[in-house]
């Protein structure tokens, strides 16, 4: 299964796109969604703790400490 992965810079929470950085992850269909996590997170060279937001099918991911986000989507 394929995922786009776009990481981004946030502003005032929300995602802001003033630069935006986009991969695509292939990954297992029986992956859990921690070890997606951790496959995405390396992809796009983010480390350290994060907070995780379920959005039905996205994952977004916040990177502690820093105004980013990283949104993980299934390509269908």
């Amino acid at each position: 299964m394929e995922y786009q992965l776009e990481y981004t810079d946030t502003y005032g929470g929300e995602a802001n796109y003033a630069w935006v950085k986009r991969k695509t992850l292939t990954a297992p269909d029986h992956i859990s969604d921690q070890a997606l996590v951790r496959r995405a997170k390396k992809l796009m060279e983010i480390t350290g703790r994060h907070r995780r937001v379920d959005m039905g099918d996205t994952i977004a991911i916040y990177p502690s400490g820093w105004l980013t986000v990283l949104f993980i989507t299934p390509n269908f």
